[in-house]
């Protein structure tokens, strides 16, 4: 490899710039490799508001041959597809509160201290993709509910990435082009904010001289945050230039969270199908009618059982209804087959479900219902670990494992300790 060749590699990691070239069939035939490149790895993160009621998710026994409990029997169908994690959290309290680290591992407060910033496990993952796909990233929920939802996108600065509303926007944003008047609008905006950037980086540059310790720390806070302004402009601005994929599907109408759920679903796949990104975010909150369902009563008043065994009953089925769509979803990558592999698109998926709340009648954070299926790994047990306080496993090991197994050379996460034990490539 030249020196030149280094440097411009190092040049384009240096400014967060990551552009994969394609694969040249006459460069694989001179270097006498036949073989096509492996597919792309894959991550899907699924989290409700409220958890799963314990006494029907949890199995009674651990192991390779465990029985399924009432809320995992929809995933019966892939049971070696899926692993199952018992004793797994990131030692928090505050309830509702707490539900927003599900994939960050810290609270907002405490974010400026640690490594990674508070940055969520999708959002680290994205970095990673950068420009390869036209969407680093595609979070899709719902600004509604009490509690806000379980909010669980967040940028290494501490912004909340705000989901996308319903499956309409989301084949909208996917695969609809818009008419060319509406693109060199769409190019006027990224040149004009472009301009603003320049600007307001010249102001702040100038600042800099006259600011103590503590400014100068918030004032690289801020260049952070300009920094990846400046990159989505990039983004947006290279795949301008780019067609949408053309699909063979309706555009589907919004109806509620619950019955849009296996809409948003089925885009998800088309756009993991589609190369269209690399990493998806579904939040389930509390906007998510139970009505829909035929259910009376509202989620989050279930999810305040009182032990009341109609309360439960009715809680249940919410979520038996959330893991079946799950299921309906693992199923559906396995089912699709990769071009040029004999792999599908399950294997290179990594497909996480799970919640930051453990209990929700008794607002704790810890024992969290996280199940992963897909992505390579060697599944089809369900993995106790331990339960002692000193001997607890951070759940961010299982998150630092995944990163690993997406590509990003990393020892840790959030407030890991390393990998995750137990959990090896098939």
């Amino acid at each position: 490899m030249s020196l030149l060749t280094t440097r411009r590699r190092a040049f384009l990691k240096a400014a967060g710039i990551s552009i994969a070239l394609p694969a040249f069939e006459s460069l694989r035939r001179a270097c006498g490799s036949e073989r096509p490149a492996p597919p792309p790895v894959r991550m899907v993160c699924v989290g409700n508001e409220f958890g799963m009621y314990p006494g029907a998710f949890w199995p009674e026994e651990a192991g390779k041959d465990y029985q399924l409990s009432p809320l995992l029997e929809p995933l019966e169908p892939m049971r070696n597809d899926f692993t199952l994690f018992g004793h797994l959290d990131h030692g928090l309290k505050g309830g509702h509160f707490a539900v927003h680290t599900f994939l960050t591992g810290v609270k907002s407060s405490d974010a400026r201290g640690m490594p990674d910033s508070g940055i969520s496990l999708d959002q680290r993952a994205a970095e990673f993709v950068g420009s390869q796909t036209r969407f680093p990233a595609i979070a899709v929920g719902s600004e509604s509910g009490l509690h806000g939802g379980p909010m669980m996108s967040w940028t290494r600065n501490g912004t909340r990435v705000p989901p996308i509303a319903g499956p309409r926007e989301l084949f909208r944003k996917l695969f609809v082009e818009e008419g060319e008047a509406a693109k060199v609008t769409e190019r006027d905006r990224i040149q004009l904010r472009g301009s603003i950037l320049d600007a307001v980086l010249g102001d702040a540059h100038s600042l800099k001289k006259q600011l103590n310790t503590a400014d100068t720390q918030k004032l690289e806070e801020y260049f952070h945050s300009i920094r990846a302004v400046e990159q989505k402009l990039r983004l947006d601005s290279q795949w301008q230039q780019v067609p949408k994929p053309a699909i063979d599907t309706q555009m589907p109408e919004d109806e509620g969270l619950a019955r849009d759920l296996p809409k948003i679903y089925d885009l998800i796949a088309l756009a993991l199908q589609t190369d269209s990104t690399r990493v998806a975010t579904i939040e389930v909150g509390g906007s998510f009618a139970a009505s829909d369902l035929g259910i009376k009563k509202g989620y989050h008043s279930l999810s305040h059982h009182g032990m009341d065994e109609a309360n439960i009953s009715l809680l249940v089925q919410i979520e038996l209804y959330q893991v079946e769509q799950f299921a309906r979803f693992v199923g559906k990558l396995k089912s699709i087959r990769q071009p040029n592999s004999d792999l599908t698109l399950l294997d290179s998926t990594m497909a996480l479900m799970g919640s930051g709340m453990g209990n929700a009648n008794s607002h704790t954070n810890n024992d969290l219902p996280v199940i992963l299926a897909g992505g390579g790994f060697r599944h089809g047990s369900f993995v106790k670990y331990p339960n002692e306080t000193r001997s607890r496993i951070p759940l961010c090991n299982l998150y630092t494992s995944m990163l690993q197994r997406f590509g990003v050379e990393t020892d840790s996460f959030g407030g890991s300790t390393g990998t995750l034990s137990g959990l090896e490539l098939s």
